[in-house]
Protein backbone atom coordinates (compact mmCIF):
# COMPACT_ATOMS: atom_id res chain seq x y z
CA UNK A 1 0.00 0.00 0.00
CA UNK A 2 0.97 3.46 -1.05
CA UNK A 3 -0.03 6.51 1.52
CA UNK A 4 -0.06 10.18 0.48
CA UNK A 5 -0.17 12.41 3.31
CA UNK A 6 -0.83 16.17 3.14
CA UNK A 7 -0.17 18.73 5.48
CA UNK A 8 -1.95 22.00 4.56
CA UNK A 9 -1.19 25.58 5.47
CA UNK A 10 -3.17 29.05 5.09
CA UNK A 11 -1.37 29.19 1.68
CA UNK A 12 1.10 26.27 1.47
CA UNK A 13 1.17 22.45 0.92
CA UNK A 14 3.45 19.83 2.49
CA UNK A 15 3.28 16.56 0.80
CA UNK A 16 4.85 13.29 0.70
CA UNK A 17 3.62 9.53 -0.64
CA UNK A 18 5.07 6.45 1.44
CA UNK A 19 5.67 2.73 0.27
CA UNK A 20 4.19 1.01 3.37
CA UNK A 21 5.89 -2.01 2.45
CA UNK A 22 9.29 -0.45 2.71
CA UNK A 23 8.11 2.54 4.61
CA UNK A 24 10.54 4.64 2.34
CA UNK A 25 9.79 7.89 1.16
CA UNK A 26 9.05 7.73 -2.53
CA UNK A 27 8.25 11.45 -3.25
CA UNK A 28 7.62 14.62 -1.44
CA UNK A 29 7.45 18.39 -2.33
CA UNK A 30 6.00 21.74 -0.71
CA UNK A 31 3.62 24.03 -2.70
CA UNK A 32 4.13 27.43 -1.22
CA UNK A 33 2.09 30.49 -1.90
CA UNK A 34 -0.97 29.11 -2.84
CA UNK A 35 -3.30 31.37 -4.17
CA UNK A 36 -0.47 34.15 -4.94
CA UNK A 37 0.46 34.60 -9.13
CA UNK A 38 4.07 33.60 -8.40
CA UNK A 39 3.40 30.24 -6.90
CA UNK A 40 5.90 27.26 -6.96
CA UNK A 41 6.14 23.40 -6.14
CA UNK A 42 9.14 22.31 -5.40
CA UNK A 43 8.75 18.51 -5.59
CA UNK A 44 11.34 15.73 -4.81
CA UNK A 45 12.37 12.49 -6.41
CA UNK A 46 15.01 10.50 -6.33
CA UNK A 47 17.12 12.76 -4.41
CA UNK A 48 16.77 15.74 -7.04
CA UNK A 49 14.53 18.58 -6.76
CA UNK A 50 12.19 19.84 -9.54
CA UNK A 51 10.77 23.55 -9.20
CA UNK A 52 7.26 24.09 -11.06
CA UNK A 53 6.02 27.39 -11.28
CA UNK A 54 2.46 27.66 -11.32
CA UNK A 55 -0.42 29.21 -10.25
CA UNK A 56 -2.27 27.60 -8.16
CA UNK A 57 -5.58 29.81 -7.03
CA UNK A 58 -6.45 27.60 -4.08
CA UNK A 59 -5.83 23.98 -2.59
CA UNK A 60 -8.11 22.32 -5.04
CA UNK A 61 -5.73 23.70 -7.66
CA UNK A 62 -2.80 22.95 -6.03
CA UNK A 63 -3.48 19.25 -5.11
CA UNK A 64 -4.44 18.55 -8.98
CA UNK A 65 -1.17 19.74 -9.75
CA UNK A 66 1.19 17.55 -7.30
CA UNK A 67 -1.59 14.79 -8.01
CA UNK A 68 -0.39 15.32 -11.99
CA UNK A 69 3.22 15.32 -11.00
CA UNK A 70 3.36 12.27 -9.00
CA UNK A 71 1.51 10.11 -11.78
CA UNK A 72 3.69 12.14 -14.40
CA UNK A 73 6.08 9.62 -16.35
CA UNK A 74 8.63 11.79 -15.60
CA UNK A 75 8.07 12.92 -12.30
CA UNK A 76 6.13 11.02 -10.68
CA UNK A 77 5.91 7.70 -8.73
CA UNK A 78 2.44 6.57 -9.28
CA UNK A 79 1.68 4.44 -12.80
CA UNK A 80 -2.00 6.07 -11.62
CA UNK A 81 -3.90 6.38 -8.76
CA UNK A 82 -5.38 3.19 -8.36
CA UNK A 83 -1.65 2.62 -6.58
CA UNK A 84 -2.62 4.66 -3.61
CA UNK A 85 -4.67 3.11 -0.50
CA UNK A 86 -5.37 6.29 1.24
CA UNK A 87 -4.87 10.07 2.06
CA UNK A 88 -3.28 11.01 5.66
CA UNK A 89 -4.18 14.69 6.11
CA UNK A 90 -2.46 16.38 9.60
CA UNK A 91 -4.65 18.29 11.60
CA UNK A 92 -3.35 20.01 14.35
CA UNK A 93 -6.25 20.34 16.78
CA UNK A 94 -9.07 17.67 17.78
CA UNK A 95 -10.39 19.04 20.54
CA UNK A 96 -11.68 16.35 23.21
CA UNK A 97 -13.68 15.54 19.84
CA UNK A 98 -10.55 12.78 18.66
CA UNK A 99 -9.05 11.09 21.15
CA UNK A 100 -7.17 8.46 18.05
CA UNK A 101 -6.73 8.80 14.34
CA UNK A 102 -10.26 8.77 11.93
CA UNK A 103 -11.66 8.05 8.95
CA UNK A 104 -12.53 11.03 7.70
CA UNK A 105 -16.39 11.37 7.12
CA UNK A 106 -18.90 14.18 6.81
CA UNK A 107 -19.62 14.31 10.49
CA UNK A 108 -15.98 14.19 11.67
CA UNK A 109 -15.47 16.97 9.43
CA UNK A 110 -17.74 18.74 11.04
CA UNK A 111 -16.45 18.04 13.98
CA UNK A 112 -12.78 19.09 12.85
CA UNK A 113 -14.66 23.05 11.96
CA UNK A 114 -15.88 22.95 15.66
CA UNK A 115 -12.36 22.51 16.48
CA UNK A 116 -11.67 25.72 14.55
CA UNK A 117 -11.41 28.22 16.84
CA UNK A 118 -9.14 25.95 19.35
CA UNK A 119 -6.49 26.63 16.23
CA UNK A 120 -7.24 29.37 13.83
CA UNK A 121 -4.46 29.41 11.61
CA UNK A 122 -4.14 25.54 11.20
CA UNK A 123 -7.42 23.85 10.93
CA UNK A 124 -9.49 26.02 8.23
CA UNK A 125 -5.98 25.02 6.31
CA UNK A 126 -6.34 21.18 6.79
CA UNK A 127 -10.38 21.82 6.16
CA UNK A 128 -9.35 23.54 2.93
CA UNK A 129 -6.86 20.42 1.77
CA UNK A 130 -9.60 17.84 2.97
CA UNK A 131 -12.11 19.42 0.96
CA UNK A 132 -9.80 19.78 -2.27
CA UNK A 133 -9.17 15.79 -2.22
CA UNK A 134 -12.61 15.41 -1.80
CA UNK A 135 -13.36 17.15 -4.68
CA UNK A 136 -10.37 15.75 -6.86
CA UNK A 137 -10.53 11.89 -5.67
CA UNK A 138 -13.97 11.84 -4.30
CA UNK A 139 -13.37 7.99 -3.57
CA UNK A 140 -10.25 7.52 -2.28
CA UNK A 141 -10.13 6.92 1.56
CA UNK A 142 -9.22 9.72 3.83
CA UNK A 143 -7.64 9.96 7.16
CA UNK A 144 -7.55 12.51 9.90
CA UNK A 145 -4.64 12.43 12.60
CA UNK A 146 -4.51 15.04 14.85
CA UNK A 147 -1.83 16.70 16.43
CA UNK A 148 -4.08 16.61 20.06
CA UNK A 149 -5.09 12.56 19.79
CA UNK A 150 -1.94 11.30 21.20
CA UNK A 151 -1.99 13.85 24.42
CA UNK A 152 -5.93 12.64 25.34
CA UNK A 153 -4.30 10.38 27.74
CA UNK A 154 -3.12 13.06 30.06
CA UNK A 155 -5.18 12.65 33.02
CA UNK A 156 -7.75 15.51 34.01
CA UNK A 157 -5.51 16.70 37.44
CA UNK A 158 -2.89 17.41 34.70
CA UNK A 159 -4.88 19.12 31.95
CA UNK A 160 -7.57 21.22 33.59
CA UNK A 161 -6.69 25.02 34.39
CA UNK A 162 -7.09 26.37 37.91
CA UNK A 163 -9.34 28.84 36.22
CA UNK A 164 -13.50 28.99 36.79
CA UNK A 165 -14.32 25.34 35.56
CA UNK A 166 -17.36 26.99 33.88
CA UNK A 167 -14.74 28.04 31.21
CA UNK A 168 -13.88 24.37 30.56
CA UNK A 169 -17.13 23.20 30.66
CA UNK A 170 -18.12 26.06 28.25
CA UNK A 171 -15.56 26.59 26.07
CA UNK A 172 -13.17 23.59 25.98
CA UNK A 173 -10.22 25.51 27.77
CA UNK A 174 -7.77 22.88 29.03
CA UNK A 175 -4.28 22.08 27.79
CA UNK A 176 -4.61 19.82 24.75
CA UNK A 177 -1.10 19.43 23.61
CA UNK A 178 0.36 19.43 20.38
CA UNK A 179 3.37 17.38 18.35
CA UNK A 180 1.58 14.13 19.27
CA UNK A 181 2.93 12.20 16.13
CA UNK A 182 6.26 13.41 16.67
CA UNK A 183 6.21 12.49 20.31
CA UNK A 184 4.57 8.95 19.44
CA UNK A 185 7.48 8.38 16.08
CA UNK A 186 10.45 8.71 18.87
CA UNK A 187 9.48 7.32 21.68
CA UNK A 188 8.46 4.28 19.74
CA UNK A 189 11.80 4.10 18.10
CA UNK A 190 13.77 5.10 20.70
CA UNK A 191 12.20 1.83 22.50
CA UNK A 192 13.46 -0.02 19.41
CA UNK A 193 17.02 1.00 19.49
CA UNK A 194 16.70 -0.12 23.49
CA UNK A 195 15.09 -3.66 22.50
CA UNK A 196 12.72 -2.70 25.20
CA UNK A 197 8.58 -2.97 25.30
CA UNK A 198 7.85 0.86 25.03
CA UNK A 199 5.38 0.07 27.95
CA UNK A 200 8.27 -0.33 30.81
CA UNK A 201 10.49 2.55 29.98
CA UNK A 202 9.53 6.33 31.08
CA UNK A 203 10.49 8.89 28.36
CA UNK A 204 11.02 12.47 28.41
CA UNK A 205 10.91 13.64 24.83
CA UNK A 206 11.99 17.24 23.71
CA UNK A 207 11.01 18.34 20.29
CA UNK A 208 12.58 21.49 20.18
CA UNK A 209 12.08 22.96 16.36
CA UNK A 210 10.88 26.93 15.89
CA UNK A 211 7.58 25.18 17.17
CA UNK A 212 8.95 23.16 20.83
CA UNK A 213 7.10 20.78 23.16
CA UNK A 214 7.96 18.72 25.92
CA UNK A 215 6.54 15.09 26.45
CA UNK A 216 6.24 12.51 29.07
CA UNK A 217 5.71 9.35 28.00
CA UNK A 218 4.72 6.01 30.41
CA UNK A 219 3.56 2.75 29.53
CA UNK A 220 4.09 4.13 25.96
CA UNK A 221 0.82 6.78 26.66
CA UNK A 222 1.33 10.77 27.09
CA UNK A 223 1.06 11.55 30.67
CA UNK A 224 2.25 15.18 30.23
CA UNK A 225 3.15 17.97 28.21
CA UNK A 226 4.33 20.99 27.60
CA UNK A 227 1.82 23.10 25.10
CA UNK A 228 -1.35 23.90 26.43
CA UNK A 229 -5.04 25.34 24.95
CA UNK A 230 -2.71 26.45 21.66
CA UNK A 231 1.32 25.82 20.52
CA UNK A 232 2.10 28.88 22.41
CA UNK A 233 2.15 27.22 25.95
CA UNK A 234 5.31 25.60 27.39
CA UNK A 235 8.62 26.43 26.91
CA UNK A 236 9.93 29.52 25.02
CA UNK A 237 10.29 28.90 21.08
CA UNK A 238 11.47 30.89 18.02
CA UNK A 239 9.28 33.60 18.59
CA UNK A 240 6.14 32.26 20.82
CA UNK A 241 6.77 33.16 24.11
CA UNK A 242 5.67 30.20 25.64
CA UNK A 243 4.12 30.19 29.87
CA UNK A 244 4.10 33.48 31.42
CA UNK A 245 2.72 35.28 34.50
CA UNK A 246 -0.77 35.71 32.71
CA UNK A 247 -0.75 39.52 34.27
CA UNK A 248 1.85 40.20 31.79
CA UNK A 249 -0.59 39.75 28.81
CA UNK A 250 -3.51 42.53 30.83
CA UNK A 251 -0.19 44.78 31.42
CA UNK A 252 1.21 45.19 27.96
CA UNK A 253 -1.80 45.30 26.43
CA UNK A 254 -2.78 48.70 28.78
CA UNK A 255 0.09 49.97 28.43
CA UNK A 256 0.50 49.51 24.90
CA UNK A 257 -3.39 49.82 24.37
CA UNK A 258 -2.87 46.65 22.48
CA UNK A 259 -6.38 44.65 21.00
CA UNK A 260 -6.63 40.94 21.85
CA UNK A 261 -5.19 40.09 17.97
CA UNK A 262 -2.13 42.58 18.36
CA UNK A 263 -0.99 41.00 21.70
CA UNK A 264 -1.43 37.71 20.04
CA UNK A 265 0.62 38.76 17.17
CA UNK A 266 3.15 39.67 19.87
CA UNK A 267 3.45 36.91 21.70
CA UNK A 268 3.72 34.39 18.94
CA UNK A 269 5.82 36.17 16.00
CA UNK A 270 7.49 39.20 18.18
CA UNK A 271 8.66 36.86 21.63
CA UNK A 272 11.10 33.40 22.46
CA UNK A 273 14.57 33.59 21.69
CA UNK A 274 13.82 35.88 19.28
CA UNK A 275 12.42 38.76 21.56
CA UNK A 276 15.03 38.58 23.57
CA UNK A 277 17.62 38.43 21.50
CA UNK A 278 16.70 40.87 18.41
CA UNK A 279 18.56 38.79 16.47
CA UNK A 280 16.65 35.97 14.56
CA UNK A 281 14.36 32.89 15.05
CA UNK A 282 17.09 30.81 13.84
CA UNK A 283 18.67 29.55 16.72
CA UNK A 284 22.42 29.24 14.74
CA UNK A 285 21.71 33.14 14.03
CA UNK A 286 21.51 33.58 17.83
CA UNK A 287 24.08 31.11 18.26
CA UNK A 288 26.84 33.00 16.39
CA UNK A 289 25.36 36.32 17.77
CA UNK A 290 26.42 35.23 21.24
CA UNK A 291 29.53 33.31 20.48
CA UNK A 292 30.60 37.48 19.07
CA UNK A 293 29.65 38.77 22.54
CA UNK A 294 25.78 39.48 22.33
CA UNK A 295 24.49 40.00 25.64
CA UNK A 296 21.17 40.01 24.33
CA UNK A 297 21.46 36.73 22.24
CA UNK A 298 23.35 34.82 24.66
CA UNK A 299 20.86 35.67 27.59
CA UNK A 300 18.25 34.15 25.48
CA UNK A 301 19.78 30.96 24.62
CA UNK A 302 20.32 30.81 28.74
CA UNK A 303 16.98 31.38 28.97
CA UNK A 304 16.11 28.94 26.90
CA UNK A 305 18.11 26.08 28.07
CA UNK A 306 17.00 26.80 31.70
CA UNK A 307 13.22 26.76 30.85
CA UNK A 308 13.62 23.68 28.69
CA UNK A 309 15.56 21.81 31.34
CA UNK A 310 12.85 22.65 34.24
CA UNK A 311 10.08 21.30 31.95
CA UNK A 312 11.96 18.34 31.57
CA UNK A 313 11.86 17.76 35.53
CA UNK A 314 8.38 18.82 35.25
CA UNK A 315 7.98 15.62 33.31
CA UNK A 316 10.41 13.83 35.69
CA UNK A 317 7.81 14.42 38.38
CA UNK A 318 4.78 13.23 36.36
CA UNK A 319 6.11 9.61 35.62
CA UNK A 320 8.02 9.57 39.44
CA UNK A 321 11.43 8.73 37.55
CA UNK A 322 13.12 8.50 34.08
CA UNK A 323 14.35 5.91 31.79
CA UNK A 324 15.10 7.78 28.41
CA UNK A 325 15.64 11.11 27.04
CA UNK A 326 15.37 11.70 24.08
CA UNK A 327 16.20 15.32 21.47
CA UNK A 328 14.61 15.52 18.41
CA UNK A 329 13.30 18.46 15.88
CA UNK A 330 15.75 20.63 14.52
CA UNK A 331 17.54 22.05 17.11
CA UNK A 332 17.09 18.69 18.96
CA UNK A 333 18.53 16.86 16.34
CA UNK A 334 21.36 19.65 15.43
CA UNK A 335 22.13 22.22 18.34
CA UNK A 336 24.96 20.08 20.01
CA UNK A 337 25.80 22.70 22.30
CA UNK A 338 21.71 23.44 23.44
CA UNK A 339 22.13 20.00 23.73
CA UNK A 340 24.54 20.06 26.09
CA UNK A 341 23.63 22.87 28.49
CA UNK A 342 20.12 21.34 28.98
CA UNK A 343 21.71 18.40 30.49
CA UNK A 344 23.97 20.32 32.50
CA UNK A 345 21.09 21.22 34.40
CA UNK A 346 20.33 17.53 34.71
CA UNK A 347 23.41 16.02 36.73
CA UNK A 348 20.87 16.27 40.05
CA UNK A 349 18.59 12.98 38.09
CA UNK A 350 21.75 11.08 37.24
CA UNK A 351 21.70 12.59 33.73
CA UNK A 352 25.42 12.63 32.10
CA UNK A 353 25.84 13.43 28.53
CA UNK A 354 29.17 11.61 26.66
CA UNK A 355 30.70 15.21 24.85
CA UNK A 356 32.53 13.69 22.31
CA UNK A 357 29.72 11.62 21.15
CA UNK A 358 27.78 14.46 21.52
CA UNK A 359 29.43 16.67 19.24
CA UNK A 360 30.06 13.87 16.80
CA UNK A 361 27.09 12.56 16.36
CA UNK A 362 25.32 12.93 12.87
CA UNK A 363 22.48 11.78 13.08
CA UNK A 364 20.49 9.15 15.06
CA UNK A 365 22.13 7.71 18.34
CA UNK A 366 23.02 8.02 22.09
CA UNK A 367 24.99 10.96 23.64
CA UNK A 368 24.59 9.56 27.39
CA UNK A 369 27.94 8.95 29.07
CA UNK A 370 28.49 4.86 29.96
CA UNK A 371 27.97 6.53 33.90
CA UNK A 372 24.31 8.40 33.00
CA UNK A 373 21.74 6.95 35.36
CA UNK A 374 20.14 8.11 32.31
CA UNK A 375 20.16 7.15 28.55
CA UNK A 376 20.21 10.26 26.04
CA UNK A 377 19.35 9.66 22.80
CA UNK A 378 18.75 11.86 19.51
CA UNK A 379 16.70 10.58 17.69
CA UNK A 380 15.34 12.04 14.16
CA UNK A 381 11.81 12.52 14.00
CA UNK A 382 9.31 11.36 11.04
CA UNK A 383 5.98 12.83 11.49
CA UNK A 384 4.92 11.61 7.99
CA UNK A 385 5.72 8.73 8.71
CA UNK A 386 3.54 8.62 11.54
CA UNK A 387 0.72 9.65 9.98
CA UNK A 388 1.07 6.91 7.27
CA UNK A 389 1.37 4.36 9.22
CA UNK A 390 -2.15 5.66 11.09
CA UNK A 391 -3.55 6.31 8.03
CA UNK A 392 -2.83 2.52 6.65
CA UNK A 393 -3.74 1.03 10.06
CA UNK A 394 -7.26 2.65 10.11
CA UNK A 395 -7.74 2.01 6.57
CA UNK A 396 -6.93 -1.64 7.09
CA UNK A 397 -9.28 -1.43 9.95
CA UNK A 398 -12.32 -0.49 8.13
CA UNK A 399 -11.81 -2.83 5.16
Amino acid sequence: MKILVLNSGSSSLKYQVIDMETEEMLAKGYFERIGQENSFLTHTIHGEKHKFDYYAENHEKAIEFVINKLIDPEYGVLSDLSELGGIGHRVVHGGEKFASTVLITDEVLKQIEECNELAPLHNPAAILGIRACQTIVPDMPMVAVFDTAFHQTISKERFIYPIPYKYYEKYGVRKYGFHGTSHQFVSHRVAELLHKDIKDLKIVNCHLGQGASICAIQDGKSVETSMGLTPLGGIPMGSRSGDLDPSVVSYIMKKENLNPDQVSDVLNKQSGVYGISGVSVDFRDIETAANSGDANAKLSLDNYHYLVACYIARCVVAMKGIDVLTFTAGIGEHGKDSRQAICDYLGFLGVEIDSNANQELKDEGEISSANSKVRVFVVPTNEELMIARETRDVIESVN
